[in-house]
């Protein structure tokens, strides 16, 4: 094997989805044979319930930042959404095992996990830095309410089809009002999750950027746009507004009063997220968006 290109991970954390019979053969199979390789393995505490026994560590997820150089998150793409949040408190690598759907964020095989994480621990492997927003809901010109997201932060009614009013503001200066079930600020890892299903451009994860997406608005001029990702967003709730929501990864939801400000901003902290030597972001998008392949 070639020389490592990147530091190599000793202290390795599992984190899994609860409940999951094809999650808990993923991790058994995964504690058994770091174990066997002499690598010192953790196992975040509600995952290590759903296992019969374990000779690794059990620890909350909350401390599993100090004690671990990479977790390795087996389920889907909001297993890893949930983890890195916390974990990225702590600058913890994360790397992902599909056990999900489509698995944007997850990319390891389940049934070939241990052969393809063997060159990541030794240092083989890329690593990207994925930026977070922080959504603070401000009531009477105070702060009320703080929440962070990976992949959107999300305006709306708690009402099913239920159109709202509000201002956009970026960097103080004013953008539109707008009638329409929502917004979707977005950033480059959630561009492939609920923006692209609203209609959203899918933003490659290098970019600095952030996406408003309007979810079904009232008039047909109204179009996503794309802003600096260092950039400010005030949203301001219209005074004859119910009480409406604001949701972070569809995860975290804080109420919105009539007259409220939203400040959504870029997190100073970022995710690390880890791929194989290998990974390919277009060969990702042709394989779970069923793009064609090449022609000649």
């Amino acid at each position: 094997m070639s020389t490592p290109t990147q530091p190599p991970f000793k202290r390795i954390a599992l984190i899994g989805k609860v409940h999951h019979e094809a999650t808990r053969k993923t991790l058994l199979k995964l504690e058994r044979s770091l174990l066997e390789l002499g690598f010192d393995v953790m196992i975040e505490a509600r995952t290590a319930e759903q296992l019969t026994s374990t000779a690794a560590k059990v620890l909350p997820l909350q401390h599993l930042g100090e004690a671990a150089d990479l977790a390795v998150v087996v389920g889907g793409d909001g297993n890893m959404l949930g983890a890195a949040r916390i974990l990225c408190e702590a600058d913890v690598a994360v790397i992902g095992v599909n056990r999900g759907n489509l698995g944007f964020l997850t990319d390891l095989d389940p049934e070939h996990v241990v052969e393809q994480l063997k060159p990541v621990l030794a240092g083989h492997y890329q690593i990207e830095q994925r930026f977070l927003l922080q959504a603070e809901v401000f009531h009477c010109g105070k702060s009320n309410n703080v929440g962070r997201a990976i992949n959107e932060v999300v305006l709306h009614s708690d009402k099913v089809a239920h159109m709202i009013e509000f201002e956009v503001f970026v960097n103080d200066e004013f953008v539109y009002s707008q009638r329409s079930d929502g917004l979707i600020i977005s950033t480059p890892t959630g561009s492939t999750a609920y923006s692209l299903s609203g209609g959203g451009p899918i933003l490659t994860p290098g970019l600095d950027a952030m996406t408003l997406v309007p979810m079904f608005p009232h008039t047909l001029s109204s179009r996503p746009i794309v802003v600096d990702g260092h950039s400010t967003i005030r949203l301001r709730a219209a005074s004859d507004n119910d009480t409406l929501q604001l949701s972070c990864d569809g995860h975290v939801r804080m109420s919105v009063q009539p007259s409220d400000d939203v400040v959504i901003q870029q997190y100073p902290r970022r995710l690390r997220l880890v791929h194989p030597e290998d990974h390919s972001y277009y060969r990702v998008l042709r394989n779970k968006l069923g793009w064609g392949s090449r022609l000649f």
